[in-house]
């Protein structure tokens, strides 16, 4: 339960300090000076201005910000769907190159995403059994007798509550919004990636789905030890789940930290305004700030 002294709950799972490695952890990525403009002259946005961010391996990290802030701009450059106009990204120590679709390709089997409408991920025309075999030929699966398949894919349905036999032969529009949004997490426990972004991955579903979903997040991290990234507004998921929290404002992370630094004691007047919007049920919800 909330109290006054702790505005979102409990102590959260993480508690790495920012701004120093974690023993025994490796920088996964790096992102330098990163930068995105819109348009040219006095209809310029600049929508991501001069980032900063470095990640370690099996790190949880939340970025958050309101709509707007920059935040799902910021996910699309490190995935690699859109170019940066300045600044640069560091992969496992090297600087990335996606210059080709072959290099692309390469580079995300490393990175995936989770996205907030599950509707939208999928292709309608395609059942589910090529979506989890397209998971499986990219990792180097391809050759692999049908009967290694149907385990692999059996094996990955049930580790997010799903059952194969049910799935198989389905299309995506079949399933309701919570399926979906397990099946694209089967998916990453099939592709093994070293970071996952998870761009408002419980926004569009029920709250009872909500926390099994992120329970699946938590359980791959715990044993892949992959890097999740959570795009998200919800402060109080930010809180609750991440080693890291930095908060974005008009395309620039206003203040960074743990946790307890950034949300317990917060220093920007964005900041506390995010916070103090978060509905409280012991308290009258002030509207004055909204």
């Amino acid at each position: 339960m909330p109290t006054n002294n702790d505005p979102v709950g409990n102590n959260p799972v993480g508690n790495n300090p920012v701004g120093n490695n974690p023993v025994g952890k490796k920088l996964c990525l790096s992102v330098k000076g990163l930068t995105k403009e819109f348009g040219f002259g006095r209809q310029k946005n600049v929508a991501v201005n001069k980032v900063d961010m470095d990640l370690y391996e099996g790190e949880v990290v939340s970025i958050v910000g309101e709509s707007g802030s920059g935040k799902t701009t910021l996910s699309k450059m490190l995935l690699g769907l859109i170019n940066s106009t300045e600044g640069d990204i560091y992969f496992q120590g090297k600087k990335r190159d996606i210059s080709s679709y072959s290099k692309k390709q390469e580079y995300w089997k490393n990175i995936q995403a989770i996205f907030q409408d599950p509707f939208s991920s999928y292709n309608i025309f395609n059942k589910i059994d090529a979506v989890l075999l397209d998971c499986i030929n990219m990792r180097g699966g391809r050759r692999l007798p049908q009967a290694k398949k149907v385990e692999m894919m059996t094996e990955a349905c049930s580790f997010v509550n799903l059952k194969y036999e049910e799935m198989t032969n389905k299309y995506p529009f079949e399933l309701s919004g919570g399926q979906m949004q397990r099946l694209m997490i089967a998916r990453i426990f099939l592709l093994k990636p070293k970071i996952l972004l998870a761009d408002e991955p419980t926004s569009m579903i029920d709250a009872c789905s909500r926390a099994t979903i992120l329970d699946m997040l938590m359980k791959l991290r715990d044993e892949t030890g992959m890097t999740l990234i959570f795009i998200t507004h919800d402060i109080g998921l930010a809180y609750y789940v991440s080693d890291q929290v930095f908060i974005m404002e008009h395309g620039k992370f206003v203040e960074s930290g743990s946790p307890d630094d950034v949300i317990l004691h917060p220093r920007e007047p964005y900041t506390k305004r995010l916070i103090n919007d978060v509905p409280k049920i012991y308290e009258e919800w002030d509207l004055t700030t909204v």
